[in-house]
């Protein structure tokens, strides 16, 4: 008996023979294609089939897909064995299997095959997380078949269900914002993109579910996403992950301090990174005009952050002009750009040369940027308590007289 392998499983067994699930078993046991570590798993199956253990027998499937080993004989055991009592599992356990089947397929259109006849059985009312898991997954197969208006329109479907659904499975939440991030990156829409990938990592264990090398793309992807998003003017959240230290000491490096020289508003940063940038990063050195003019904006930003608070609500177009690195007949339109993108708000006074800024948008900050704001805080506290020591003074020469 042979089991069929990954590399020649390019459709669903649809015409392979069903054998009765037990006998299924006792060849599988006698083969000679069955490498040992992986025949106390059929043992297992077995006995837990024979006395009708769904659960017991739920878990022993899943460990099996565990072990690497095993990724050529998945197919072979679905379609001989599980199918027979699918219905009898857990329906979002049964959805995992599923995908995990689905993606022993080389060809994406074998594995969306596969899972086209599986979820129907889970579009009901009670079995809607495991619905939303397969459709999901369907849909990333059909991004890497090129079917991205289909791709598009099931994301959307299972959105919708999302929404309506009082608790969710993190697993369910990471495969919707997973697949949601390859949609977007498939479009270039960065900001999108970015948004879905950081709360795809909140619902995944970056060390135990992503490979180096996931860890890796995923940060690239980020970071570039980051820069050249047209509404992220806010990288903080992405400098505080962990997932960024994924590049440290890679060919992809300078994308990490590139994102910290962005966040900081250093142009003179951005600068001295930009030969490296269009020797390894083509994409960026076409985008440079759009990336010049975001860290104009994030310097404007950190021009009015580190202000000191009393000085916060004016600032010069002399400051802006060397903070932003502009000559001062562009300040004002650095400025206008900033209230157009609601990064800032605010008016200008062109007669007298200042823009009075009475808000900015919410950041998170990084390290330094929270020593920075303890250091003022620290400063604004001191100026305070001299101020109180100077009234109760004063306070008690005027009782005295």
């Amino acid at each position: 008996m042979s089991f069929p392998t990954a590399s020649t499983s390019s459709a669903p067994a649809d015409g392979q023979q069903q054998r009765d699930p037990e006998t299924y078993l006792a060849q599988a046991l006698t083969s000679p294609h069955l490498p040992s570590e992986l025949k106390p798993f059929y043992e297992a199956f077995d006995r837990f089939y024979r006395n009708r253990l769904w659960f017991q027998l739920t878990r022993t499937i899943e460990s099996f897909f565990a072990v690497p080993s095993s990724q050529p004989f998945r197919i072979d055991l679905y379609e001989q064995f599980i199918r027979d009592f699918g219905g009898k599992l857990d329906p979002l356990k049964h959805a995992a299997i599923a995908v995990s089947v689905a993606r022993s397929y080389e060809d994406p259109r074998a594995s969306i095959a596969f899972l086209d006849p599986l979820i129907p059985t889970f579009d009901k009312p009670e079995t809607r997380e495991a619905f939303v898991l397969a459709t999901m997954e369907r849909s990333h197969f059909r991004l890497r078949a090129g079917e991205y208006d289909a791709a598009k329109e099931a994301r959307d479907q299972c959105e919708k269900i999302l929404d309506h659904l009082d608790a969710v499975d993190l697993a369910v939440h990471a495969s919707f914002y997973r697949v949601s991030g390859d949609y977007y990156k498939a479009k270039a829409e960065f900001a999108d993109y970015y948004r879905n990938s950081l709360r795809y990592l909140a619902c995944v264990d970056i060390e135990k579910d992503l490979t180096a090398a996931e860890r890796i793309e995923r940060a690239h992807d980020l970071g570039i996403a980051a820069l050249l998003g047209q509404s992220i003017y806010n990288f903080g959240e992405l400098l505080m992950h962990p997932i960024l230290d994924a590049l440290k000491g890679t060919e992809h490096d300078f994308i990490r301090s590139l994102l910290f020289a962005f966040n900081a508003g250093d142009i003179s940063k951005f600068q001295t990174l930009i030969p490296e940038m269009n020797a390894k990063e083509p994409f960026l050195e076409q985008n440079l005009a759009s990336l010049r003019q975001k860290i104009c904006m994030m310097a404007l930003l950190e021009a009015v952050f580190k202000r000191a608070t009393q000085d916060r609500a004016t600032l010069p177009f002399s400051v802006i002009s060397k903070e932003a690195q502009v000559p001062i007949d562009e300040v004002e339109h650095v400025i206008m750009k900033a209230l157009a993108l609601n990064l800032i708000r605010g008016t200008i006074d062109q007669p007298a040369s200042v823009a009075s800024i009475s808000w900015v948008q919410p950041r998170v900050l990084d390290r330094d940027q929270i020593a920075g704001l303890r250091d003022r805080l620290g400063d604004w506290s001191d100026k305070v308590t001299a101020m109180g020591e100077f009234v109760r003074s004063e306070g008690r020469e005027l009782f005295v007289q």
